[in-house]
């Protein structure tokens, strides 16, 4: 699934509005509205960690949702693949 429609179920789950929910993490309800429809890719990372302290939910998913990497963890690209491609050969074995 694509971070908008993701982002869009765990808003809906919360019970909470797009007005309110827009509102609440500074961003007009127009922008985030595409965003959810998958109108707009995801936003920037202070957006997206922003939305999931609102949700109350963990960053971790929401980034791979979006299909990059948490911000704590860009500048361990290196290091993030390599663990990854051990991992991955030791489950093929």
């Amino acid at each position: 699934m694509a971070f908008g429609p993701w982002v869009r179920g765990e808003r809906e789950r919360a019970g909470i509005s797009l007005k309110d929910f827009s509102r609440s993490i500074d961003i007009s309800t127009a922008y985030w509205s595409r965003i959810e429809r998958g109108l707009e890719l995801a936003p920037k990372d202070s957006l997206i960690i922003a939305a999931c302290e609102r949700l109350g939910i963990p960053t971790d998913r929401a980034f791979i949702e979006a299909r990059r990497l948490p911000p704590d963890m860009q500048g361990d690209l290196e290091l993030a693949v390599s663990v990854y491609r051990e991992f991955k050969a030791r489950g093929s074995s």
